[in-house]
């Protein structure tokens, strides 16, 4: 888990060119089958440690995707909202292909 969060928020920063520094605060939540560890937790160790985080559970809907984690992210930027580059990684592309910048694969 703290692998693929990671590599969300740096995706994420990558994408928007953010640095910690632009991070208001950040909540993520995660679906009742991820229980290994908080995801907030890998975010902690990208120097995310003055930033406000949160951690809170999806909702459990019958036949939603399993094993998902996603990050609502505050932040400090001068880009327009229209320019802003939103970051689904893996299976999880497949919940908003009209954001995602990557064919979605069934496998991951």
């Amino acid at each position: 888990m703290l692998d693929r969060v990671a590599e969300m928020v740096l995706d994420a920063m990558t994408a928007n060119g953010l640095e910690v520094d632009d991070f208001i605060s950040v909540i993520f939540t995660a679906t009742s089958d991820l229980v290994s560890e908080f995801p907030a937790y890998a975010a902690r160790q990208l120097g995310f440690g003055e930033v406000p985080l949160l951690c809170a559970r999806e909702l459990e809907i019958e036949k939603s995707m399993p094993r998902v984690v996603r990050m609502l992210a505050h932040v400090e930027t001068d880009l327009p909202r229209a320019d802003i580059t939103h970051v689904y990684l893996h299976g999880a592309a497949a919940l908003r292909t009209d954001l995602t910048r990557v064919q979605a694969t069934p496998d991951e």
